[in-house]
């Protein structure tokens, strides 16, 4: 029997939890029939498995569900937060260590945006994290253009409607006029898109430097620029508390794998799965092979015999023959000037 359509987890996202891959990748997976449930291929992403069902990708067996894990991350401007950026920019993916495990982040920072993000492994944990029912204060330092008085940011007690969006309750502080700019303190729960950059414009404020310094009890503290630390499983546990823990289904049993020597499912052989490096470098064989095939005595390197001796040469590029120099008229007299 193939899993059970009424009860367990779905298995895509059986796989995201045990760190193989993400679900919208189990489910290509799935497609391309690399998936078995008890020893039958399936097709459909549409299943649910309990945890007597054997689940294997490329006949592997998937391991045991790895325990829920939380990192804290400095991330620092220009890194962009995604697996896979359209527009090929660095992301924060790119420049963390490869012996962690496969990591998704709980909400996201905008491109300029620096500081405190989470980072897990276990999906359920990153949406219970996000969710408005959870309303864990994040906290951040703004340096803005322009100038605002305290009254006016105790005004955002009430929240604020900007462009037809409405946010709700902000605690902000002002902390110094610095010149031309502003630094404010800056607390939302809800962290909708670009929420600080849009209401502190809606003051005539423009942010230049937007830090977030806290999400809930996880604070950025002195972890430097670009670092990653990992809260340990006990500390986890004791800052999520029983309410958030039963709400992201958390496994904090489950064993920690060395993800520097695991080794993923190889991806499909077609070409949708390669890399852009893997099918440049192709077309260049291919072209190179065809160039072969087709004009034997101008590739480089290849021998030939030639008319003279019979003997065999190496048939190399030919160099552009010189311009002759042009000398110096040594009679003494004047050197004739270029007709222009």
């Amino acid at each position: 029997m193939v899993g059970d359509s009424k009860s367990g987890e779905r298995i895509a996202k059986v796989m995201a939890r045990a760190g193989l891959a993400s679900r919208r990748e189990a489910e290509v997976w799935i497609a391309a029939g690399r998936v078995s449930v008890n020893g039958a291929i399936i097709a459909s992403p549409a299943l649910n498995v309990g945890p007597r069902d054997v689940i294997a990708v490329d006949g592997v067996p998937l391991g045991r569900r790895e325990r829920s894990r939380l990192f804290l991350y400095h991330k620092v401007p220009g890194l962009v937060t995604t697996h896979h950026d359209p527009e090929g920019r660095p992301t924060i993916f790119d420049a963390l260590p490869k012996s962690l495990p496969r990591l998704i982040s709980v909400g996201r920072l905008d491109l300029n945006t620096e500081g405190l993000l989470l980072l897990t492994n276990d999906g359920g944990l990153a949406r219970a994290l996000e969710l408005p029912s959870t309303a864990w204060l994040r906290r951040y330092r703004v340096r803005a253009f322009g100038e605002v008085t305290q009254p006016q940011l105790d005004g955002l007690r009430k929240g604020i409607t900007v462009d037809g969006i409405r946010y709700g309750a902000i605690e902000a502080t002002l902390e110094r006029q610095q010149g031309s700019n502003v630094w404010l303190t800056f607390a939302i729960r809800e962290g909708k898109n670009r929420e600080v950059r849009n209401v502190l414009r809606s003051l005539h404020l423009h942010v230049n430097r937007l830090i977030r310094v806290a999400f809930g009890p996880f604070e950025l503290g002195e972890l430097p620029d670009g670092a990653v630390q990992e809260i340990e499983t006990a500390a986890l546990k004791k800052l999520l508390g029983p309410e958030v823990t039963a709400k992201a289904h958390a496994d904090f049993s489950g064993p920690i794998v060395d993800h520097s020597v695991a080794v993923s499912p190889a991806p499909a052989s077609d070409d949708r799965a390669r890399t852009r490096e893997q099918r440049h470098k192709q077309k260049n064989k291919q072209r190179f092979s065809t160039s072969a095939r087709n004009d034997p005595k101008t590739t480089p390197g290849h021998k030939r015999r030639t008319r003279d001796n019979g003997t065999e040469t190496e048939n190399q590029p030919q160099r552009p023959a010189r311009k002759p120099r042009r000398r110096a008229d040594r009679s003494g007299g004047p050197r004739p000037s270029r007709p222009r």
